[in-house]
């Protein structure tokens, strides 16, 4: 009789612990899949960074572009007093 109590807590046992592994493995294998999810997003959140980046690098230019041409025509004489000082 104590044998096969033994024996049965012994499965109970060995159930309780397979039952654990499989819902760890489960959760794991979520985890897996969440972590790939998030790489990717994570990813081409970078490549929008880098390409914003490259645009308002580009645009400063064109704006620095846009200020030397005006101060070159002219544009650069506005701080100056008007002529009747």
């Amino acid at each position: 009789m104590i044998a096969r109590c033994t024996k049965r807590l012994a499965w109970q046992k060995g159930n309780v612990v397979e039952e654990m592994l499989v819902e760890l493995q489960t959760k794991f294998s979520f985890q897996e899949d969440l972590l790939q999810e998030l790489n990717l997003v994570v990813t081409h959140q970078q490549k929008q960074i880098d390409d914003l980046r490259r645009e308002v690098k580009r645009y400063m230019e064109q704006s620095a572009e846009i200020l030397a041409s005006v101060n070159h025509l002219g544009g650069g004489e506005q701080n100056e007093n008007p002529p009747h000082y």
